[in-house]
């Protein structure tokens, strides 16, 4: 009965958690709008921010309980997820094209960024310490990682000045616009208490670690905002706006998601998690950067490959922990 409540508690947390996140992004564009901002660096920041939330509140939660293992869980499941299920998506709905610029500079700042994660991660291991950790001094790592990633884009929103002068129109009043940040915020935050405490018990009540429902459960259920997104440029044909969303996503998850609380928290200690979950991190990352190179674009028969390689992963994941 206990895991049954928990369980209501767990979907309902995901419900208010992409709702405010939702809240958090329409707000937070409408008021960017009203103060000016160019339409391109509200989808390089507002959007990126919103549909990062989740993961980001999620983090902050499970360092607050105490659940390390859920914060980077979360973080190595979403970008996996990000790369090999949504884009392997998108692809199927539309074949996704692939600028000469995403090829040359995002997409190896993306693989270069998550493969940093992974030597700061195994650091404690090459110097024969006890245990892998991830210091403050990572997260600090992590976040002048993210200085450049902002950099290269205020640097691409200047080179592009001429046509960022035209300002989307608000979609609310700037008052109705700041009450949907606070609502947004909120919603993110309790949201995100709920689905950790609850996907905390459950794992606990039938004996898998925290790892398994953090790469499961809660990296699909974070990962929500970034499918919803995908679909819908995949749809309109957007494909640049689906592959930018998942670069900067992915980038943003491990700088600010895990990078920020780290800095701000101090270090962490994982305890249950294997060497394919970080090549799966890394190898994901690779497997876009070299199938783009191929042809520019993904065709529907590479997202059905990324697609077969996902269930494989989360096959492995969930036989070794029934095994």
């Amino acid at each position: 009965m206990e895991i049954a409540l928990q369980i209501l508690l767990l979907i309902v947390g995901f419900v208010i958690l992409i709702k405010g996140a939702d809240w958090l992004i329409d707000g937070a564009s409408s008021a960017a709008s009203h103060f000016k901002v160019s339409r391109m660096l509200i989808g390089l920041t507002i959007i990126a921010f919103g549909t990062g939330a989740p993961e980001f509140a999620v983090s902050i939660s499970s360092l607050l309980n105490g659940t390390t293992d859920m914060l980077l869980g979360n973080v190595i499941g979403s970008n996996i997820t990000n790369i090999l299920l949504l884009i392997g998506i998108g692809a199927l709905i539309y074949p996704i094209k692939i600028k000469k610029n995403t090829i040359s500079k995002e997409l190896p700042l993306l693989l270069l960024i998550s493969t940093v994660l992974i030597v700061l991660f195994l650091d404690t291991l090459l110097m024969n310490a006890d245990g892998n950790t991830i210091s403050r001094a990572d997260g600090i790592i992590c976040l002048l990682f993210f200085s450049i990633f902002l950099f290269y884009i205020i640097s691409m929103a200047r080179k592009n000045r001429k046509a960022n002068k035209e300002v989307e129109k608000p979609k609310f009043k700037l008052g109705i616009s700041l009450l949907l940040v606070l609502v947004g915020l909120v919603g993110v935050v309790g949201g995100a208490e709920l689905v950790v405490s609850s996907a905390s018990f459950i794992a606990k009540s039938i004996g898998i670690s925290d790892r398994m429902i953090a790469l499961t459960v809660v990296a699909l259920g974070t990962s929500l905002p970034e499918l919803i997104t995908t679909i819908k440029a995949a749809k309109k044909k957007e494909t640049e706006l689906l592959v930018g969303n998942i670069i900067g996503s992915n980038i943003f998850n491990i700088c600010i998601v895990l990078g920020l609380p780290v800095a701000l928290f101090g270090t962490i200690t994982p305890e249950s998690f294997e060497i394919i979950d970080i090549v799966m991190l890394v190898g994901s990352a690779a497997i876009l950067w070299l199938v783009a190179r191929t042809g520019h674009k993904i065709t529907r028969f590479e997202g059905a490959a990324m697609l077969i390689m996902f269930l494989i992963y989360y096959g492995f994941i969930i036989y070794g922990a029934l095994a």
